[in-house]
C-alpha cells in the first residue's frame, strides 16, 4: 500500500523484523498521543527501549515511520477478518458481516484514523496512500457488486464501479464520523444499529430481495 520511496526494504533477520516492528508499534503509540507535528523522534525511541541509532537503522525520517505504522493500519482495515456467516447463500448476512468487521476495525483504528487525516490534508504523498486504499475498497466491492447482478440478485442497470464508490464512501464516512467525531454520535447510536442499518441501506440501494435473506 505505502508509497516505495516513504518505506525502506524491510529487514531480513528475524531479530530485525521484530526490532522494526517493536519502533513501528511504539511510534503508533506516540502518533496517537502527541500528534504527527508534535510527535518527536526521541519520544519514539524512548517508548520503545531503543537507541536513536537502531531507529536510523531502519528509518530515515519521522515521516517514514509514519509510514509504516498507515501501512500497518491499511491493511488492518483492507482485511479485518470477517466473521463467519451461517448461510452463505444470505447476501444480506454477508453484507451486514463485511460491515461489522470494517467497522470493528475503525474502532481499533480510529485515534490513528485522525492523525492521518490530518496529515493528509497537507501532505501529497499520505494523500495518495488514502487515495489508493480507497481504490482497493471501490474494485473490491464493484466486483462483488457485478457477481451479484450476475446472480440476478442486484439491479442489473447500476454501473458496479460508480454504485461501489457511493456506497463504499457512505460506510466510509459514516465510520469515520462515528469513531473519530463527537462522543455524542456513540451516544445517539448503538454500534450493532449502525452496523444493521448501513448493511440494509447496502442491500436496499442494489435492490437485493428479501428472499436471499436467511430464515
Amino acid at each position: 500500500m505505502a508509497n516505495a520511496t516513504l518505506l525502506r526494504e524491510p529487514p531480513v533477520t528475524a531479530r530485525g523484523v521484530r526490532t522494526r516492528n517493536r519502533l513501528i508499534a511504539a511510534a503508533r503509540v506516540v502518533f496517537e498521543r502527541e500528534g504527527y507535528l508534535d510527535a518527536r523522534l526521541v519520544d519514539i525511541t524512548k517508548e520503545a527501549g531503543l537507541s536513536t541509532g537502531s531507529f536510523y537503522t531502519y528509518f530515515a525520517s519521522k515521516e517514514q515511520v509514519f509510514a509504516a505504522v498507515v501501512e500497518v493500519t491499511q491493511n488492518d482495515l483492507l482485511h479485518p477478518g470477517m466473521g463467519r456467516v451461517a448461510d452463505e447463500g444470505d447476501v444480506h448476512a454477508i453484507v451486514e458481516a463485511s460491515i461489522r468487521a470494517y467497522l470493528h476495525a475503525c474502532r481499533r483504528n480510529a485515534r490513528l484514523l485522525a492523525v492521518l487525516e490530518q496529515v493528509a490534508h497537507v501532505d501529497p504523498e499520505f494523500r495518495e496512500l488514502e487515495r489508493r486504499r480507497d481504490d482497493i475498497f471501490f474494485r473490491r466491492n464493484a466486483r462483488a457488486i457485478a457477481d451479484l447482478q450476475d446472480r440476478g440478485l442486484a439491479d442489473a442497470v447500476l454501473d458496479p464501479m460508480l454504485t461501489s464508490k457511493a456506497l463504499s464512501a457512505m460506510v466510509g464516512r459514516m465510520a469515520y464520523s462515528y469513531f473519530v467525531g463527537p462522543l455524542s454520535e456513540r451516544k445517539s447510536l448503538s454500534f450493532d444499529q449502525l452496523a444493521t442499518g448501513l448493511a440494509r441501506m447496502w442491500t436496499n440501494a442494489l435492490r437485493v430481495p428479501d428472499s436471499v435473506r436467511g430464515q
